[in-house]
């Protein structure tokens, strides 16, 4: 048995298990209420081959890419989200980061783990860098805890400073596809001192959440350039809303 588990019966008195959504009584400290868990939507099949963006109703080919594949084929090989982002995941995301609640980390990465595709080999697990001052004012970076979870999940490697961002960025949040692109040039660079191990290397990009997948690419593009060899985006929650 482990210490922590002959503890939890002392720590359910003194801190009852609640959901971390809703604050609604649960039986354990590392879940969510019925309702919560009944609000998640998890990304489903039929889905684009490249991006894994699910398709709407109806008979579609297995191997099928998505017209924005099409139109803009991705850096990237292979996006693994744990969930589609809708009020329900945003309020894990809030608490999480913005809330602190660094202990929803080992549920929040078994869910994206969950979602990872078979890592044949050896994989390095890489977090989508902070800004050292963003770093400095929150105290931590949540992709790096879920990334040392889903290491740990999945048993590869995790290289928490494989990435650096150079610069601050301001929140791509309205901005069109060529002002993310200014804001982002520039800003994300492999860390010299890794750019051996990472050489022909298999990377797990890790993030919380992806939205128009900008910071996203700009961490592979990066990687690539590098010399990495295959890059699968893993997140949490992942912006569709024409998915749900």
């Amino acid at each position: 048995m482990k210490l922590g588990s002959s503890f939890a019966p002392l720590v359910d008195l003194v801190f009852p298990p609640r959901c971390p959504a809703c604050g609604e009584a649960i039986a354990a400290q590392d879940g969510l209420c019925p309702g919560c868990w009944g609000a998640m939507v998890f990304p489903g099949e039929p889905a684009c081959a490249r991006c894994q963006r699910p398709f709407g109703g109806g008979s579609v080919a297995e191997g099928a890419i998505c017209a924005p594949c099409l139109a803009d084929p991705p850096r990237h090989d292979g996006i693994a989200a744990g969930t589609l982002y809708n009020d329900a995941s945003r309020q894990l995301v809030l608490a999480f980061k913005r809330g602190k609640r660094i202990a929803l980390a080992p549920m929040l990465a078994r869910i994206v783990a969950a979602r990872l595709p078979e890592l044949e080999g050896e994989w390095w697990v890489v977090p989508v860098p902070l800004h050292p001052w963003r770093l400095w004012r929150r105290g931590f970076n949540q992709s790096a805890l879920l990334a040392r979870e889903i290491a740990q999940a999945r048993g590869q490697l995790v290289m928490i400073d494989a990435l650096l961002r150079k610069k601050p960025t301001p929140t791509l949040g309205g901005l069109g596809r060529a002002a993310r692109a200014r804001a982002l040039s520039g800003a994300i660079a492999v860390n010299p001192g890794r750019a051996a191990r990472l050489k022909g290397a298999s990377v797990v990009l890790v993030d919380d959440v992806m939205t128009s997948g900008a910071t996203s690419d700009a961490c592979v593009r990066a990687l690539k350039r590098a010399g990495t060899e295959r890059v699968i985006v893993a997140c949490f929650a992942r912006v569709l809303d024409e998915a749900l």
